[in-house]
């Protein structure tokens, strides 16, 4: 059993048994699991490709409201139910509830993926700035058009359907998010593991170093850029359906939408971590969400001032990353080989 077998496998049974270990956290680990999946789908395109987006928090929203609209519209009015307050009026029974929460799910998924496609021949033509301005607008465009969809709640959100009574208790309800949003990074995790690892991986890196000499060697980079964008909408889609269910309340701007907070984490998570990796995003989330629950926690009032201090060291001392520094400082633990020679060279010319 080689090193890396061991390392997937105490991974995984500590998110089995971190339920049990860490009851009191459960919320905290289902939220870093999110998280983890923001991160690795951002790489996809700003790591990966070169391509540094921001519309990704565009998927992240729309499979929020896909959820959990779907949900209530296969059984009850969605209109009255944001017009009544919802679950104060309208309760699901056992069966409708999972089976509306799979079907939402579900849809969480695909419509994001396909809204990427469509936008995606609009706008990944764009590069640099332009592609990252534009990408921006979507997020913004969307909490807005999202603020004024009375079906939805309009600016006031709306409630998302609570846990049927009779099946277990709450913490029922926190167990069963809490092994699904595992699920959803542990797969996230080897659907890209194994994507990077084809001819995919490969274009995608040959147009973050050189589109145009991919492009004159016979690449469709526009057919791997969109593509690239469904499989991160997909991810994202579903992420965001579970995120309305944790947070049990979706608002347009603030929750669903929420570029300041959400669109931004999670490029920094990758960064922070070593974009263009693939464990650089799971890192990253993992540090940054210890760092974030800290700061709520005991010096709340001064969190976003620890942000900004955190990005400045980001860029200032690990420009490539955690996993890029770790990689430069100890090369031979990543399988590179070192010329101690060469290296002493290096040092004597310094």
């Amino acid at each position: 059993m080689n090193k890396n077998t061991l390392l997937y496998a105490g991974l995984i049974i500590f998110g089995l048994a971190g339920a049990f270990i860490f009851p009191a956290y459960k919320l905290q680990l289902s939220f870093l699991y999110i998280l983890i999946v923001l991160a690795m789908t951002w790489d996809v395109q700003g790591g990966q490709m070169g391509y540094n987006t921001f519309g990704n928090i565009l998927f992240f929203g729309v499979g929020m409201y896909v959820a959990s609209s779907t949900q209530i519209a296969m059984f009850f009015s969605l209109a009255e139910w944001t017009d009544a307050g919802g679950e104060k009026t309208f309760v699901h029974t056992i069966p409708q509830f999972f089976q509306g929460f799979g079907v939402g799910i579900l849809l969480a998924g695909i419509i994001p993926t396909i809204i990427a496609g469509v936008i995606g021949y609009g706008i990944l033509g764009l590069r640099g700035h332009y592609f990252a301005i534009c990408t921006l607008a979507l997020g913004i465009a969307a909490g807005e058009i999202a603020g004024g969809i009375e079906i939805i709640g309009a600016g006031q959100g709306m409630t998302v359907p609570v846990w049927p009574k009779g099946f277990g208790t709450n913490a029922s309800s926190s167990q069963f998010l809490y092994y699904l949003c595992l699920a959803l990074a542990v797969v996230t995790f080897i659907t890209l593991k194994w994507a990077y690892s084809t001819r995919f991986g490969l274009v995608l890196n040959a147009i973050r170093d050189n589109e145009d000499k991919a492009e004159a060697m016979g690449i469709h980079t526009m057919r791997y850029k969109i593509i690239g964008w469904m499989v991160s909408a997909f991810f994202v889609g579903i992420a965001g359906g579970l995120m309305g269910h944790i947070n049990g309340y979706i608002e347009p701007t603030e929750i669903a939408f929420a570029g300041p907070t959400f669109g931004v984490f999670m490029v920094l998570m990758a960064i922070l971590g070593g974009k263009g990796t693939l464990w650089g995003p799971l890192v990253g989330a993992t540090i940054f969400h210890l760092f974030k629950e800290g700061f709520w926690t005991y010096f709340l009032g001064w969190q976003y001032v620890a942000l900004g201090v955190l990005i400045i060291v980001i860029v200032v001392y690990f420009p490539e990353g955690v996993m890029g520094w770790l990689r430069e400082k100890y090369p031979e633990r990543f399988g590179e080989v070192v010329d101690e020679a060469d290296l002493k060279a290096q040092v004597e010319l310094k």
